[in-house]
């Protein structure tokens, strides 16, 4: 089921949130804790029933291994902990392993030792990417006793809220625990449900009006280069960023309509994206972009490596590393791990930059250079991570410089035009948090970050910020009626968010 189809606008979403509310002002918190996790895997379920045991025994698995980890916590040296730990994060991700990775295991080890074994064709749980990283956070925090009291039920409704279940935020267990205990929890709240249709609707224009928008263009010069064609200059341009806004205004829509959803039950989800294309470098751009994966890697596998805590060779090491993987994470294909491990070397030039260059980013023009050529480096990684294969990768790339004198200058001008515009809105627009920063609309954001995070050019006048910043207004409510609109008209071919792959 997804959040921009038929079926989840008009009777999932409203129907769960009107039982919800019912169940929780009759019957208790506890009640309508119960109800949501039946719903989330009615919304599980809605797409192929079949892997609802793998959802539902992984869960139970961790939840009693954490159980027994904080047993063995209390007992002298630790007891069992460290050994019962890594084999939970052992089985998590031996089952990711298994459905994700088995095909591209078999295909590599056939292409580099001339075998032929047989692909097994292995269908992808939705979203085990997702919840298998939310299960290692857990277990490894068990073992460092870092997880608070919660029943099975609070556990069950982290791991499968759906409004994140298929594509994120991976939260983290402290951000849910402390939120389904408050005495208000799943309550009918007006504010909640309005601030809740206000971010949603925003994410579904992002999705819908925007990036289905772009996903045209950028399909047809990637397939054009997976077929084996010969990509022109201005085709591999446009096809590079129209991919880049595509993905930007897909994943962006999503995370808004994760967080917007799940603000009606009243519940907040953290920031996952934060205006990544404002990022003036590469370390600042991972610091927005899918900000609760860069903070797993970060937390469970960056400092588990060691961090920066042997060396500056061993630190750029760890830091390539951990890009590789991640890449790995998102896709089983050659393409994501390149990905990835450009990513990696860009971190490493970034952090070498900054051990040699002193100078701060600190005037209009500065960010805006910077915001530039950290934008390029960002949209060139991206062919790897859209292209089907190696080949086509390299062909986009080969059309980048494939400039030549017949290149029309009116075509090259509107292209130009195109980007400077849409870059202009990235730039200068604030984004869902940082127009609802006054109301908190994430779990980790308010108008103390707005502060600590301007605009290329901040509003520095008061009067401006009141001005606008979002308020349950009449003219913010026609405006944004007139949005959800235009994209409800929208909805003539229902097309999956980009990140549901992975």
């Amino acid at each position: 089921m997804l959040f921009n189809s038929p079926i989840f606008l008009f009777a999932f979403l409203p129907l769960t949130a009107l039982i919800c509310f019912l169940v929780r002002a009759h019957l208790g918190r506890e009640a309508s804790l119960g109800f949501l996790v039946l719903a989330s895997l009615f919304f599980y379920g809605w797409w192929n029933p079949a892997y609802l045991p793998l959802l539902i025994g992984l869960a139970c698995f961790n939840f009693l291994l954490a159980r027994v980890i904080l047993s063995e916590r209390v007992k002298p040296g630790g007891g069992w902990k460290n050994v019962l730990v890594t084999f939970g994060v052992c089985v998590d991700l031996g089952a990711l392993a298994y459905f994700k990775y088995t095909d591209f295991l078999i295909s590599t080890t056939n292409a580099l030792a001339s075998t032929d074994w047989n692909l097994h064709h292995i269908v992808l749980p939705l979203a085990i990417s997702f919840f298998t990283f939310q299960k290692v956070a857990y277990l490894v925090d068990a073992g460092r006793g870092h997880v608070e009291p919660h029943s099975f039920l609070e556990y069950c409704f982290f791991v499968m809220f759906f409004p994140q279940l298929i594509a994120g935020p991976i939260v983290h267990h402290h951000e849910i625990f402390s939120q389904t205990k408050k005495e208000r929890s799943f309550r009918f709240d007006r504010m909640n449900l309005v601030i809740g249709l206000t971010i949603f609707s925003i994410g579904l224009f992002k999705k819908v009006v925007l990036a289905d928008n772009f996903a045209p263009l950028a399909s047809s010069v990637f397939a054009q280069a997976g077929a084996g064609q010969e990509v022109s200059f201005l085709r591999a341009w446009e096809g590079m960023f129209a991919y880049t806004l595509q993905l930007y205004f897909d994943f962006s829509g999503y995370c808004d309509m994760a967080i917007g959803a799940s603000r009606i039950f009243g519940i907040k989800l953290p920031l996952n994206f934060h205006s990544p294309y404002q990022a003036t470098s590469i370390i600042d751009f991972w610091r927005r972009w899918h900000m609760t994966l860069s903070r797993f890697l970060r937390d469970y596998l960056y400092f588990s490596l060691g961090g920066n805590r042997k060396g500056v060779a061993r630190r750029y090491l760890n830091l390539f590393l951990t890009m590789a993987i991640g890449g790995l994470w998102h896709g089983a294909a050659w393409t994501f791990v390149f990905w990835g491990a450009m990513h990696g070397t860009m971190l490493i030039v970034n952090h070498g930059w900054r051990a040699v260059w002193k100078t701060p980013i600190n005037k209009w023009w500065s960010r805006g250079i910077a915001r530039a050529f950290t934008l390029l480096c960002v949209s060139l990684a991206w062919v790897f991570f859209r292209a089907p294969s190696t080949d086509a990768a390299l062909a986009i790339y080969s059309g980048l410089i494939a400039w030549t004198p017949e290149v029309s200058s009116m075509a090259l001008l509107r292209d130009l035009g195109w980007l400077v515009l849409w870059v202009s809105l990235l730039w200068f627009v604030p984004n869902t948090q940082q127009w609802l920063a006054r109301i908190r609309p994430a779990f980790d954001f308010s108008s103390r970050d707005l502060k600590a995070d301007p605009l290329l050019l901040p509003i520095s006048s008061d009067r401006w910020r009141r001005v606008l910043a979002w308020r349950p207004a009449p003219t913010q409510a026609i405006a944004l009626g007139v949005a959800t609109a235009v994209s409800l008209l929208s909805l003539q071919r229902v097309s999956e968010f980009l990140y549901f792959q992975f």
